[in-house]
Order: structure tokens, then sequence, then C-alpha cells
């Protein structure tokens, strides 16, 4: 155990360290990010009492989108640089190196939501507590980093990897991003007798990881 976790942090660390030296993965998704909410905020007529309907829309639309970009990006830098054929050379778990992967992509999406959300709460005039927000935002992305890791390792090897990968994520991450909106927009405008949507993405979340550990090494072999 202790042997696969040290395998986790080799590998995590290394693409940490990879992209402070580029920051090209932070920096386009930070730019996307905001620049899809900049855009909203500017079409929609957002009145007082239809807030709660629209900008939680807008908050995870972006979310997803810019996660989407840095996947994409950073399975295909492996791809190129031929760091992932190096990898799988080594007597390395296959379970560790997604492991890695997720963690990696998850801190990558998480800063860049940290960044944005300060900017959506100005921007959509909310009167919000950030800190109510922020497990909702993991809970989330835990969702969306582990379907989009699984696929991107998918599409990765295929020509048209930027057209596969949104074709493969957006329709399994429906149930996460529908609760994950409720979920935002209930912290917005309080409902009464809202369905558990908590409890809907911690089974989604749950249920993918366990499933995404399994087949990453069946994936990422072929």
């Amino acid at each position: 155990m202790k042997q696969f976790f040290l395998q986790v942090f080799a590998i995590l660390w290394k693409d940490i360290r990879c992209e402070l030296r580029s920051k090209q993965t932070w920096f386009s998704m930070g730019m996307f990010a905001l620049l899809v909410l900049v855009i909203f905020n500017f079409v929609f007529d957002l009145r007082i009492d239809d807030k709660a309907t629209v900008a939680p829309g807008v908050l995870w639309v972006s979310f997803l989108f810019a996660s989407i970009l840095g996947l994409s990006r950073t399975m295909a830098m492996e791809q190129e640089q031929g760091s992932m054929d190096r990898l799988l050379l080594c007597p390395v778990d296959r379970r560790a190196i997604f492991l890695a992967k997720l963690l990696g992509n998850l801190l990558f999406i998480f800063v860049v939501e940290l960044v944005a959300l300060p900017v959506y709460i100005v921007l959509f005039n909310l009167h919000i507590f950030v800190g109510a927000l922020v497990p909702v935002v993991l809970l989330g992305t835990v969702g969306i980093a582990t379907i989009g890791t699984m696929c991107a390792a998918m599409a990765a090897t295929t020509r048209a990897r930027e057209l596969l990968l949104p074709l493969l994520v957006f329709p399994l991450v429906v149930p996460v991003m529908i609760g994950a909106v409720r979920l935002t927009e209930a912290l917005i405008a309080p409902l009464p007798n809202e369905p558990p949507w908590l409890g809907l993405i911690i089974a989604f979340d749950v249920i993918f990881l366990g499933v995404s550990t399994l087949a990453f090494q069946f994936i990422i072999e072929d």
C-alpha cells in the first residue's frame, strides 16, 4: 500500500512540475472559464427574479467547458511527448496512474474554479457566501474529473480526440451536472421539498470512481 501511494505521489508531482513550468493548461482553462462567465453575463438580461434559474447553469457550463479543455490538453501532451508509453513500461500499478492523473486534473480544475467563483458572484451580483459553494463545487468537480480522465485516456490515441472527448463526456456527466446546478440554485434561492441532489452527486462520484479505476487499466493498455 505504501508503494502504491508513493507511485501516485511521484506521478502527480511530475505532472504538477510540468504544469508549473509551462502554465499553459491553467492559463487557457482560467481564461476560457472567465470569458464564458463574462459573455453569458452580457447575453442574458438577468433580473432579480431569474438569477436563481439562469446563473447556476452558467456557472457549471463554464466549469464543464473549461474542464474539457484542460483534460484534452493534459492527456494529449502525454501522448505527443511519449510520456505515457514510457510510464507504461515501468513497473507501476495502472490504478496508481489513474489516481495520479485524476488528482492532477482535480487540482488544475479546482484552482481555476476558485479564481472563477468570486468573479461569478460579482458579475451576477449574487448574495451568497463562497464557502457555501465550495463543497458543491468540489463534489461536482470530482464527478467531471473522474469521467473526464477516463474518457481522455480513451480519446487520446485517436486523431479526432478534441472532438471525441466532449462526445464521450457530456452524456455521462448529465446526472452530476443536474445535481450540481440544482444544489447551486438552492443556495441562491432556497426552495422547499428539494430532491436529495447531494446524495445523487455523492453516489455518482463513488460509482464512477470505482468503475473508472477498474476500467482504466484495460483502456490504457489499448
